[in-house]
């Protein structure tokens, strides 16, 4: 079975990527896994139900900017592998607090590598030459598309927020890692991913609870903002199989070829609400409002995700309408695990606006 002995050190394990990534190894192969997570407001070990009570599985609750505990983690477990999904990843957030997303992000990073190196280091020759370091990444390192083309693992770095800028940064330290001192490292970049167990700060998951509430349903600008969406069941997979047959020091775009606007997202959501939990008040697609802008808000992002498809065989395996109804119909029947963050402060106002 995959990864049969081996031991993965997942970070940010308890948000809505890495969770998907445990799930997904825990149920379909044979890894170890330790997930790492300092539990910051978006992280949540109920998106992990389940995986406390599993032999393959454990919980260090640890920030990566911490070297010393980071260290005797890596000398507890002694993995053969470590992807990086530890990060602050809203982009609102980075435009009213950036330090986080530079601490977090750039110093988080830094540091993992370091205590990667350390650990690799001590290997012997044989495990050192099985021993990955993978480094999730985002589209929005590449700054902001026209109309036409596609980010590619050639385009170059452009970041425009707070947030993009910080992960730019971390890419750029993975690779020099790498060059300079030969860390087995590889980094994906991953267009926008929804999907069940998603923060409700994000822009699906937002609109889903406060179309059930029947409140507005905000939408920045003119709407026309153009994102690729990537269902994260199928990026997690992705991750895996990179992490498993990627080549050292190779760059992977992850993508689902689902463009998109946002008003197109905000009104396919409004009717499968419709569909799914009709209420007597009319269609859902009344409470939309146009909203201030973002500033800085990047036009369009779409990916090419040819390389991996090509060379990995990695296929999305949800069109955007299916993996929306999944979506959808995941927040109506768990209200219990939104209506937990709710209830634990989380205010549903915006963020971001300069």
């Amino acid at each position: 079975m995959r990864f049969e002995r081996t031991t993965i050190f997942v970070t940010g394990g308890a948000g809505f990527i890495g969770s998907a990534v445990i799930r997904h190894l825990l149920r379909d192969t044979a890894a170890r896994i330790v997930n790492i997570d300092k539990l910051t407001y978006a992280a949540n070990l109920a998106s992990l139900p389940g995986a406390a009570e599993d032999p393959r599985y454990a919980f260090e609750r640890q920030c990566i900017c911490e070297a010393e505990p980071l260290r005797k983690l890596f000398e507890k477990y002694q993995p053969d592998a470590v992807m990086n999904l530890a990060a602050e990843s809203h982009v609102d957030r980075s435009i009213d607090g950036p330090a986080e997303f530079i601490q977090t992000n750039i110093v988080g990073t830094f540091t993992l590598l370091q205590e990667a190196l350390r650990h690799w280091r001590s290997l012997s020759p044989e495990r050192r030459a099985r021993f990955r370091f993978l480094h999730i990444s985002t589209d929005e390192v590449f700054g902001s598309l026209g109309a036409e083309g596609l980010f590619t693992e050639t385009t170059a770095y452009a970041p425009n927020s707070p947030y993009s800028a910080s992960k730019a940064s971390s890419d750029h330290l993975v690779r020099a890692w790498r060059e300079t001192y030969e860390l087995p490292t590889l980094v994906t970049n991953c267009s926008n991913n929804y999907g069940p167990y998603h923060f409700p700060e994000k822009l699906i998951p937002h609109i889903i609870i406060k179309g059930l509430a029947g409140e507005s349903l905000p939408v920045y600008g003119d709407g026309q903002n153009v994102r690729d969406w990537l269902f994260v069941e199928d990026h997690a997979k992705a991750l895996a199989l990179v992490l498993e047959r990627g080549g050292v020091g190779e760059t992977y775009n992850v993508g689902g070829r689902n463009e998109r606007t946002n008003l197109h997202v905000v009104q396919s959501i409004c009717d499968l609400l419709d569909e799914q939990v009709p209420t007597g008040d009319g269609a859902r697609r009344r409470l939309i409002s146009f909203v201030k802008d973002r500033p800085g808000h990047d036009r369009r992002y779409a990916i090419d995700a040819s390389k991996l498809e090509e060379d990995l065989g990695w296929r999305a395996e949800e069109s955007f309408e299916t993996g929306l109804a999944k979506t959808v119909r995941w927040y109506c029947e768990n209200k219990h695990w939104w209506q937990a963050i709710l209830d634990g402060g989380y205010q549903k106002a915006r963020l971001g606006t300069g």
